[in-house]
């Protein structure tokens, strides 16, 4: 009996299961799930189109149909843009936010890349570690709206440009994305350099520069959109208008209603209609940064990833 009972093979019926690689959320939707996320991405695709392609067409209307109140208007016309370059105030914002924003963006690349490329050699820099500390300590405290005034205001900075500049010419989150690039980058090579002789400055501009071409353009376009969108520092440090950017000439002839002076397209000629001025100081404020992106449009995954991740 116990020879008989061992040869006994019991013989379970095997469960399979389909995709057993893989958890469930990996799979491939089904084609009604897949209809459904198509339709709520073109209709969250025109939802955002809509604003944009209204306050452009609008700051093309010709006069008779931006009275009216035609949404979208069929007779163009470029009055608004040339009353607007008329009156020279909005010319004197872009002027200054334009020189703002490049000399900004320069003087930040440039300082971020220098102490993120210090920091980055935390053995070789004497501090280096207290340095990072104090300057991830700025991300979570800051002094307040009213030291930073007096601040500005000790330095003789009131009504410069430069008030809009220095406060923020090193971003704590900036400079540590570009700390992680560099501390990502080969070691092997920066050794290779320093037996051929060369310094730590040459090695920083001759080879660490170079190779971090994506991180800075993403970096650099990062710090151009905060300087280009310089507002609120605005309001608090300049109070001379012809030294406005041109967001608050745009908080102040759109928002607050404001006349544009000399916004006339000829002397004898009344001026557009204040929709088409105020949809065409909007164009301009914001075609420039758009104008822009996708140059950099390449560098943005590659270089956010790379120095986001460390390891």
């Amino acid at each position: 009996m116990t020879s008989v009972a061992s040869d006994v093979v019991v013989h379970r019926p095997t469960v399979r299961r389909k995709n057993s690689d893989h958890p469930p959320w990996m799979n491939p939707p089904s084609v009604p799930v897949r209809a459904l996320k198509a339709v709520i991405i073109v209709l969250i695709i025109l939802t955002m189109l809509y604003p944009i392609a209204y306050v452009i067409a609008m700051s093309f209307a010709v006069p008779e149909q931006a009275r009216a109140g035609v949404v979208f208007p069929t007779r163009f016309s470029l009055d608004a843009y040339r009353a607007i370059f008329n009156g020279g105030t909005v010319t004197v914002g872009l002027r200054n936010s334009l020189w703002i924003t490049v000399v900004g963006t320069v003087l930040s690349l440039a300082f971020s890349s220098m102490l993120a490329w210090g920091l980055s050699r935390t053995r070789e820099v004497p501090g280096a570690k207290a340095v990072l500390i104090m300057v991830l300590a700025t991300m979570f405290f800051s002094a307040g709206i009213i030291p930073n005034f007096l601040l500005i205001k000790s330095l003789g900075l009131l009504d410069s440009l430069w008030s809009l500049i220095i406060p923020g010419l090193i971003s704590a989150f900036n400079m540590i994305i570009i700390r992680n690039f560099f501390m990502n980058l080969p070691r092997e090579l920066m050794e290779a350099a320093r037996i051929d002789g060369a310094g730590e400055w040459r090695i920083f501009l001759r080879i660490a520069l170079p190779l971090s071409k994506p991180v800075l353009a993403v970096m650099g376009l990062f710090y151009a959109v905060a300087y280009w969108n310089t507002y609120f520092n605005a309001l608090l440090y300049i109070s001379d208008n012809t030294k406005w950017p041109i967001q608050v000439v745009l908080q102040q002839y759109v928002l607050a209603g404001v006349q544009i002076p000399g916004a006339m397209v000829t002397p004898d000629q009344p001026p557009p209609p204040g929709i088409t001025l105020q949809m065409a100081v909007i164009v301009l404020a914001t075609v420039p940064i758009l104008v822009v992106y996708p140059f950099l449009q390449r560098y943005f995954t590659s270089g956010v990833l790379t120095g986001a991740i460390k390891g």
